[in-house]
């Protein structure tokens, strides 16, 4: 007896499949390819390369509709109750997204209700696999209660402690006092945020090679300062946990004061570099290492369990400030890619946190797999994944992106999809790290598909 598919690929195919439709119905290309067509399920003109867009697209959209009711008949009894419900919406929303399509290729609908519904579909099928993935790979995971924000170890991690800067001679200490002022300014973040800032800037328009080094420059100082400041503010916490008791504040390599005062000059070169280009890009740039260093650091990281969330607006930030540094003002380009930046965050950390959940509760720090357990902190990097891919879809759209960006996000969402499903499946620290990097390949080659895409409009 052949062996039909689990519900788990019933569902992930599905969840792909629309996103398929979602991705290619709002490109402009296909809108383009719609008005030349002229008819419904057939068109009313030539065979033509805008014309074959729209026929396959029609026929991509039955293999689909076809797919979902395949998923909805042989997953039913699989499914739990809310899983139902949720795959009942998808069935029930296909024959309406279908007519709307219908009404929208004669003529005599909108494009955007279609849309919607189409996305109201995909967010259906997300929330039953999500669903589905809780009750099947589930364990009795939840932490009891919250965790103190004081660390919740009194001994500090086992790290080796570097030898004193003052101990070295000549050159090795020359070397050494680099690395450690380096290490400061979290040089791993700063080459996706800089992307992101690129990609603001494309949207925007062209920049010039003036502005383009300019708005980097200060990102790259104002990231710095904010991971400085960072350092300095977490460093009794960071002696704790195995992750980053090597700090070199918290190992005494670099004195307090020394790096308030390397932080304090990196943010007046930072808002040096941005005023140079307009006054909105250094508000904003001054507003990020703000956020991060006080509002995420002090505030939200060690009192809330929705820190991840909430601080991806620090995240976000660099968008808004490569548009403003270009166009001057904040236009919806930039504002959807931030939002894109915003709800990728949690797919992102929360992935992390899983693979160091140990190391957060050692730390004190309230994340999610500490506080509300693994199984629904895996739920949740599945919720936001799928909500990060609304909401490049919602890019597409506003920013009339092409074919690049779109085989980027749905084949990059897809692998990063599939490592999420693996992540349900194992439950193991490889998972949690395998997701993690795909969360940063889906992302890193999203940004540069923006700014190929929107160069070459």
């Amino acid at each position: 007896m052949e062996r039909r598919p689990s519900t788990t690929t019933l569902l992930s195919a599905s969840v792909v499949g629309v996103y398929v439709l979602v991705v290619v119905g709002a490109t402009a290309a296909l809108a383009d390819a719609a008005a030349a067509c002229g008819g419904w399920p057939t068109c009313d003109a030539v065979l033509s390369p805008a014309v074959a867009v729209v026929l396959l697209h029609r026929a991509a959209a039955v293999a689909v509709g076809l797919l979902v009711v395949a998923t909805g008949l042989l997953a039913w009894t699989d499914l739990d109750g809310r899983s139902r419900a949720a795959v009942g919406v998808a069935l029930v929303g296909y024959p309406v997204q279908a007519g709307l399509g219908a009404l929208v290729a004669t003529g005599r609908g909108v494009a955007g209700a279609h849309l919607l519904v189409a996305m109201g579909i995909f967010g259906a099928l997300v929330v039953a696999l999500a669903w589905h993935l809780e009750a099947e790979t589930g364990t009795d995971d939840a932490a009891a209660a919250t965790p103190s924000p004081e660390p919740a170890l009194d001994e500090p991690a086992a790290v080796l402690e570097p030898a004193p800067l003052s101990a070295l001679d000549g050159a090795e200490r020359l070397r050494k006092t680099a690395w450690a002022y380096f290490q400061l300014m979290k040089p791993r973040l700063m080459w996706l945020l800089c992307l992101v800032a690129s990609a603001g800037m494309a949207l925007a328009g062209s920049p010039s090679v003036r502005t383009v080094v300019a708005t980097l420059g200060g990102g790259v100082l104002a990231i710095g300062a904010s991971g400085t400041f960072n350092h300095v503010l977490e460093r009794d916490v960071d002696r704790r946990m195995e992750r980053t008791a090597d700090r070199p504040v918290a190992t005494h390599e670099v004195p307090v004061r020394n790096a308030l005062v390397f932080g304090g000059l990196l943010t007046v070169a930072a808002l040096g570099a941005f005023l140079s280009v307009n006054l909105l890009a250094a508000a904003l740039g001054l507003a990020a290492v703000v956020f991060y260093s006080v509002v995420y650091t002090l505030v939200l990281k060690p009192n809330t369990v929705q820190n991840t969330v909430l601080g991806g607006a620090a995240g976000a930030l660099p968008a808004l400030i490569g548009y403003a540094a270009v166009a001057g003002t904040l236009g919806l380009p930039g504002l959807a890619l931030a939002g894109v930046i915003f709800l990728w965050t949690p797919a992102h950390f929360y992935n992390l946190a899983l693979a160091y959940k140990d190391d957060y509760e050692r730390g004190g720090f309230p994340m999610m797999p500490v506080v509300r357990g693994e199984t629904e902190t895996r739920k949740h990097v599945l919720l936001y994944l799928g909500a990060t891919l609304l909401g490049a879809s919602v890019l597409t759209a506003l920013a009339g992106l092409g074919w690049l960006y779109a085989v980027v996000t749905v084949g990059l969402g897809s692998v990063f999809l599939w490592a999420v499903v693996r992540l349900h499946r194992e439950r193991t620290e490889s998972a949690a790290f395998r997701a993690f990097h795909a969360s940063n390949a889906y992302l890193g080659l999203l940004l540069v598909a923006v700014v190929v895409d929107s160069l070459a409009v």
